[in-house]
């Protein structure tokens, strides 16, 4: 069987050069007569492994030296936890934008170990925009202020940072890290899951500026501690090795075969714009955010019609173009388009598209 156009938001696609080299070194990684699958975190192959992987993170995306890479379970929404119980530790306050579902879950999780405070929210325009803000609404002693940087569901991002003075900036930014160049200079702490860019599931990826890790709350579990992580160099306990592997493959991949990441922003945006021009001029779909908040990572539409919407999801997973259908709190549909996805993937739902409108609309 071929292989798909597989436009899911996470699992997400590999790159297919990672692919083919990870099945090729899946029973005997560079003559050490084993899979990565199954050798020791504890060996000398392995450590070489993942200090390769933190090296590449850091030279891809320009991590400055005064923070700390980790590498961590759980899935970005442990994070939802494990930010406010090392970082709300002065004030014991946080202000957070609520500008979708997993920046709602983030509130939601924070308030449970402080005083956490929704300065925004378009949840009463459906999130299908970046929420206005109002800097009065800040407080100037938060112990940090979160958002999340790009909206998986609702296929929105932030085109411009919040401007937090001293307070230091939180940002999960899961579905858009490595699809273009991001400042971490600007931030105290970002975080991602590494299954829509990075690797498959089961990577949590933290970068913290190092003054902000201290003391942690009073009863933090030590696998939520960021020091002990730290000072473990993130194998404070068997540390998802495979996911690791494959991070440290995507990375070279994105180093060496796409030309970093300004590159890889320049083919991003592209892919992107090809698809919303055909949304733009569509007599049948319709795109779902405001076009001043438009990922490039994830690109929500709809027909208008839910049954309608229903066999174009059906049409296309037939035709090779798979998990399109939106999220089940929102309908509709979403092509999560990240950096793995080839451009002609997109030409080819853009045809498959205006056929379906040809015959639909």
């Amino acid at each position: 069987m071929s292989r798909v156009y597989n436009f899911s938001a996470g699992p997400s696609m590999l790159p297919e050069p990672v692919l083919k080299r990870a099945a090729a070194e899946m029973v005997d990684y560079q003559g050490s007569g084993q899979s990565v699958m199954e050798m020791s975190h504890r060996s000398p192959v392995y450590d070489a492994i993942i200090k390769d992987a933190q090296r590449l993170l850091r030279e891809v995306m320009g991590i400055p030296g005064n923070y700390q890479v980790l590498f961590l379970q759980g899935g970005a929404s442990s994070q939802f936890a494990a930010v406010p119980m090392n970082l709300m530790t002065k004030s014991r306050k946080a202000d957070y934008v609520l500008s979708g579902q997993f920046s709602t879950k983030a509130f939601q999780e924070g308030s449970r170990y402080g005083d956490c405070k929704a300065v925004a929210s378009s949840k009463d325009d459906n999130f299908s925009h970046i929420p206005v803000l109002d800097e009065k609404e800040f407080r100037p002693d938060a112990d940090y202020f979160h958002i999340c940087m790009n909206n998986t569901i609702y296929g929105t991002v932030w085109k411009e940072l919040p401007h937090t003075g001293n307070v230091p900036l939180v940002a999960d930014i899961s579905s858009c890290i490595l699809s273009r160049p991001i400042d971490i200079s600007k931030f105290g702490l970002v975080y991602a899951g590494a299954q829509k860019n990075v690797a498959p599931a089961g990577l949590t990826i933290v970068i913290v500026r190092e003054d902000l890790i201290g003391e942690p709350q009073e009863g933090t579990p030590t696998m939520f501690n960021y020091g002990v992580m730290a000072k473990n160099d993130s194998m404070y306990n068997t540390p998802p090795c495979w996911s690791i592997y494959i991070c440290k493959l995507v990375l070279e991949w994105i180093q060496n075969d796409m030309g970093g990441l300004e590159a890889m922003e320049a083919r991003n945006v592209k892919k992107a714009q090809v698809l919303y021009d055909f949304l733009d001029g569509s007599r049948l779909f319709k795109g779902c955010a405001e076009k001043d908040s438009r990922s490039i990572m994830n690109v929500t539409f709809v027909t208008g019609d839910k049954e309608l919407d229903g066999e174009f999801v059906k049409e296309a997973a037939a035709a090779g173009f798979v998990n399109l259908k939106g999220h089940r709190s929102v309908g509709g549909m979403r092509a999560s388009i990240y950096n793995a996805m080839p451009p002609e993937g997109i030409d080819a739902l853009v045809a498959f598209m205006a056929k379906f409108e040809q015959e639909n609309g």
